[in-house]
């Protein structure tokens, strides 16, 4: 096999086969073997020179691919150090092979994997070549297209990616210039393609090369000139021709597609609105009124699908971008038809087809409710007249001239109706909601969310909102009728009135109150009445969920009825006594939901009753947890925190606390003094475990309180800091017993979590403390640091908990200054210890890892000088820790140590210059190299914003003259006229071309001078950096992560527009989500 590895020898073709068919089908040290030759030959920098050979000679496919493998990654990487006769050879050699292999009908279809391989490398040489090189490109592929059938077909694929090259993909693969210049070239050069594709649909009969030429034009759409789609008969070719027969009608429906989601100019409405309406009719000729498509759904074959969802695909598109155009241009009834197959098509029980359609309805609900508030504002006569450009704004725009809100609502008001119907149907399950029916028609618990269904519930909550806005009459009719159904019985199951509950707990808010209380007394009542009329645990278990869910999101009907809110926290108790734990659950969570919303009411004194709510709450607290687990026993103390919490009189709410926290405390204080007589307690596992679940009850229940829980961390906190240091030391003697598996015993994973929660609780409140912090750091802090610190650094890695690393950095940000004398025995104690367990590998310990960075970010961020004070050797293991920070490939941890460093050049920065010199010439072109070395590696592309930040500002520092210390050996007679400037220029230049053979001296020269001209602009700078790495590897692997900066960016904006348009609407804010008025 090693044979083939001899670069100074002819290749043996067959022997290469019989390697790769080694890899393929070969077993053991054969296959072994050949992996291991063929990766050294493809590696190998000569390798590129045999392909010609193998692709020529080879009678194995596979030996062909592994050659155009060679081929497009010599393209990719090394194509601009080729000499020009190479580069010139490689082209021809595989123009000629397509040529070939495309020349018949035969040899196209069974070669069709391998053309398309071919084609893809032709297009990366083009990428490279064309125009400059290769100017005769655009007339060749079109004079060859008119030879041959076979090879048409084939040149129309070769256009389509090319296509798809230049215009959707090259803002990751090409530099910002060289896709402006491809883009221009191909733009330039359309009109021969256009010729070619036009003569084709209009002579060919061969179908294969009908779709294939359809396939292309739909690739061009998207860029070419206006006139060529609108001032052609391309259209009505297309609506004519090609959208009847089914061979062509899906490619040719996504033509169409693509031409309505055009943004052309007015000019061309009369065209936009004729391509809608033939398009319609077209539609009328093929699916009919398309009635029953939910019942034949499962029947139609994969072609007949497709077709569906292109049609939806069209109706969305070209309604959500013309709808205003068409509804004054285009007659009412095509408009109409066209919303109801979108009508009939959301009833397919497809999630994929009812995410599109629901796209479009939340398009127009909200268009339409935007023009009831905007005609208010407008002209007594109702006329939307706010003048838009275009070609007719969309379904949420508004444009001059156009139908009044009134008569738009009417025209779609059947519409609508329908529309409710589906979505109340077809409703998702919110997040709330815990109990599921599984595949087996079984109710049970909900362990894992899914995204994609939390994703959908938001958008048919959005939808039905806006149709409760449009006709809330209409809404109470249908969920009251829905409601009564399921009385009834005539419409029954689990999942008919899960959906409809689901549908009424979303609009929650949207109502005036008056229908709002009217709509759910009847509800509520109907659940209660379906509750007690049903038999079975999973019926009640079904409806339990239902009425809990449903009350949970109208706290606003509840603050407004103490009674009834009364009746439904006495209703959650009940439930929380269910045989279903996931009844028991979701009672817990509705009752933290409720006391988060109306925690005053509960404080209050109400009218009739003898004392406030909570008293009576607290006083029953045993009996109603009685059938509670430990987790939710904590719930219920989180949610009656939440009430506490409302007693603004300190005293009172220390009594209330005292009442909460008073049973669990005698049960600590009986198991800590047992533990203090004898320390063997200790191994019972279940006094172990009571004695956690009593501290997680405390963290939940400070959480809900605030700085006012102060008075029960008194209580217990000696105590606590006592236990941890007896666990402590259980689990150390355990593990000197038993080596590292000690970590792993049962009873000792359950010590740990006494230490862990005891770190969260102290956690949780300084996160509260506002205006405690002298007393926490006088009061709580020194024996804290005492019992923890030392542990930690003395346990044995797996052991050490980074709940230690995590509380510490909250107590550094909280205190600040007040920290700055504790820094040096938390560096001793944590920090070595720390990454001394995580610098082996970049996986291990991910917790810690992250937690550390964290800490010395706050530390650097808090008690700066702290740092200044530490003995040269530990700065010197800290600055190293964070530049090895900068290589991990966890994006969060990476981007923490970029920060750091970047906050501590600006602190050295403004700091005693002596002091600064000092930093920056031991560590300023250390940390330069560092930045510059993740930047060009590929595995880092995910921090490219603070990588390119950090580079900018030193790049700044240097530039602008404020390090005034030589950054270069200044004694060196050489670097006698040697400026910072200079120096950076040339480390930088120096670091490049070892890194990169493949780029010329220029290429660096230009790219080092950008970072000194733009490292002022963010904007500019980023683009040049970005544009380098592109060219570093041109055209080479996936660099959506260059991007993230823009695309988190508009995703930030996009949510804070969301999130500020949905605050003037009523009930588009969830309950759950809307700040406290209380």
């Amino acid at each position: 096999m090693e044979a083939i590895l001899d670069f100074d020898k002819e290749l043996d073709i067959s022997l290469f086969d019989r390697v790769v068919d080694a890899l393929f089908s070969g077993k053991g040290d054969e296959l072994k073997m050949a992996q291991q030759v063929l990766t050294q030959f493809t590696d190998h920098e000569m390798s590129w020179t045999r392909a010609d050979r193998i692709l020529s000679d080879s009678n194995s496919l596979q030996s062909k691919f592994i050659a155009l493998q060679i081929l497009e990654k010599l393209i990719q990487t090394k194509w601009k150090i080729l000499d020009a006769d190479s580069r010139s050879g490689i082209k021809n050699f595989i123009v000629e092979l397509i040529v070939k292999t495309a020349s018949t009908e035969e040899s196209l279809r069974k070669n069709k994997v391998y053309l398309s391989k071919l084609n893809l490398i032709l297009v990366q040489i083009l990428k490279q070549e064309w125009p400059q090189n290769w100017p005769d490109f655009i007339p060749e592929i079109v004079a060859t297209s008119r030879t041959n059938l076979a090879l048409c077909e084939n040149n129309m694929a070769i256009l389509k990616l090319l296509s798809e090259e230049v215009f959707d993909f090259s803002a990751e693969q090409m530099t910002q210039a060289r896709a402006k210049s491809l883009k221009t070239q191909m733009c330039g050069e359309f009109s021969s393609i256009y010729n070619l594709c036009t003569e084709i649909l209009q002579k060919a009969v061969q179908p294969s090369l009908i779709l294939a030429t359809l396939e292309t034009l739909l690739r061009f759409l998207s860029w070419i000139p206006f006139g060529y789609i609108f001032e052609m008969d391309l259209i009505t070719n297309l609506c004519t021709r090609f959208l009847q027969p089914p061979v062509t009608r899906n490619v040719t429906i996504k033509c169409l597609t693509e031409i309505g989601s055009l943004e052309c100019g007015s000019e061309y409405k009369e065209q936009l609105v004729g391509l809608f309406s033939m398009t319609i009719t077209g539609l009328r000729e093929i699916l009919g009124d398309l009635s029953k498509v939910y019942e034949e759904w499962d029947e139609y074959d994969d072609d007949q699908q497709e077709f569906i969802q292109n049609v939806a695909m069209f109706l969305t598109s070209f309604l959500g971008s013309h709808l205003r155009l068409v509804e004054t241009s285009a007659s009412r009834d095509t408009v109409i038809q066209a919303h109801q197959y979108l009508l009939r098509i959301s009833q397919v029980d497809e999630r994929e087809l009812f995410k599109v359609c629901l796209e479009y309805w939340n398009v127009i609900v909200r268009g339409l409710y935007e023009d009831g508030r905007t005609s208010s504002f407008n002209s007594p006569a109702g006329l939307l007249n706010l003048g838009s450009s275009g070609s007719g704004a969309g379904a949420g725009g508004t444009s001059g001239g156009g139908m009044s809100a009134d008569l738009r609502r009417q025209m779609y008001s059947g519409i609508l109706t329908g529309v409710r119907y589906v979505m109340i149907s077809r409703m998702a399950r919110p997040e709330e909601v815990l109990i599921v029916e599984n595949d087996e028609g079984e109710i049970v618990r909900e362990f894992i969310k899914e995204t994609d269904t939390i994703t959908l519930y938001k958008a048919q909550r959005e939808c039905l909102i806006y149709l409760t806005h449009l006709d809330p009459k209409d809404m109470e009719n249908i969920m009251v009728e829905k409601l009564s159904r399921q009385m009834d019985g005539s419409e029954w199951s689990w999942s008919n009135l899960n959906k409809l509950c689901w549908a009424i707990g979303s609009i929650s808010g949207s109502m005036s109150e008056d229908q709002e209380r009217r709509v759910l007394v009847i509800i509520i009542k109907d659940l209660l009445s379906l509750c007690e009329m049903k038999r079975g645990k999973d019926n009640k278990a079904v409806v339990a969920s239902n009425i809990m869910y449903v009350v949970g999101q109208y706290p606003r009907f509840l603050k407004a009825h103490w009674k009834f809110l009364k009746t439904v926290a006495n209703k959650l108790f009940e439930f929380m006594h269910e045989l279903h734990e996931g009844v028991r659950d979701m009672a817990c969570d509705t009752f933290v939901t409720i006391a988060q919303k109306c925690r005053r009411h509960f404080i209050a004194h109400q009218p009739g009753e003898s004392a406030p709510f909570v008293e009576d709450i607290i006083a029953s607290a045993d009996s109603i947890t009685s059938d509670l687990m430990p987790q939710q026993q904590n719930r219920f103390c989180e949610a009656v925190g939440y009430l506490i919490s409302a007693q603004l009189n300190t005293e009172m709410q220390a009594q209330l606390i005292k009442g909460l926290m008073n049973p669990a405390n005698e049960v600590w204080n009986n198991l800590v003094q047992k533990v203090g007589e004898n320390i063997n307690v200790l191994e019972d596992l279940n006094v172990v475990k009571q004695l956690g679940n009593i501290l997680r009850m405390n963290v939940s229940a400070c959480g809900a309180v605030g700085k006012g829980f102060i008075s029960q961390i008194g209580n217990i906190y000696i105590d606590m800091l006592g236990l941890y240091k007896a666990v402590s030391e259980i689990i150390s003697s355990c593990v000197a017993r038993d080596g590292e598996i000690a970590t792993r015993y049962v009873n000792v994973r359950a010590m740990r979590t006494i230490k862990k929660e005891a770190l969260h609780l102290v956690d949780t409140y300084v996160k509260h403390c506002d205006g405690e912090i002298a007393a926490v750091n006088e009061n709580m802090v020194p024996p804290l640091l005492e019992a923890v610190l030392a542990d930690y650094a003395q346990n044995v890695p797996p052991a050490r908990d980074a709940e230690v690393l995590k509380t510490v950095t909250t107590l550094t940000g909280a205190l600040g200054s007040l920290m700055a004398d504790k820094i040096p025995v938390v560096f001793d104690s944590l920090f070595e210890s720390t990454v001394n367990m995580i610098n082996q590998d970049f996986t291990e310990y991910p917790e810690h890892r992250l937690a550390i960075y964290q800490l010395l970010r706050t530390i650097n961020q808090k008690c700066f000088d702290a740092l200044l004070n530490l003995p040269p050797q530990q700065f010197r293991f800290m600055v190293m820790s964070i530049m090895w920070g900068f290589k991990h490939t966890q994006r969060d941890v990476a981007d923490v140590a970029l920060g750091i460093t970047q906050e501590m050049i600006n602190n050295f920065n403004v700091c005693d210059r002596s002091i600064s010199n000092a930093f920056f010439q031991a560590y300023f072109i250390e940390m330069l190299n560092e930045v510059i070395v993740v930047l060009a590696d590929n595995e880092h592309k995910s921090s490219f914003k603070p990588q390119y930040m950090l580079l900018a500002r030193m790049v700044h520092l240097v530039e602008s003259n404020q390090i005034t210390a030589p950054l270069f050996d200044s004694s060196s007679p050489e670097n006698a006229s040697m400026t910072n400037s200079m120096f950076v220029r040339q480390s930088i230049a120096n670091l490049l071309a070892t890194a990169f053979a493949n780029l010329s001296k220029r290429q660096i020269e230009v790219f080092v001078e950008g970072l000194f001209n733009f490292n002022d602009d963010s904007e500019k700078f980023r683009n040049h950096v970005r544009d380098f790495l592109i060219q570093t590897k041109e055209f080479a692997g996936d660099n959506a992560d260059l991007y993230l900066d823009e695309t988190e960016h508009e995703m930030e904006q996009r949510k804070q527009q969301e999130k500020e348009m949905a605050m003037r609407i009523p009930g588009m804010v969830k309950p759950s989500e809307m700040e406290e008025d209380e």
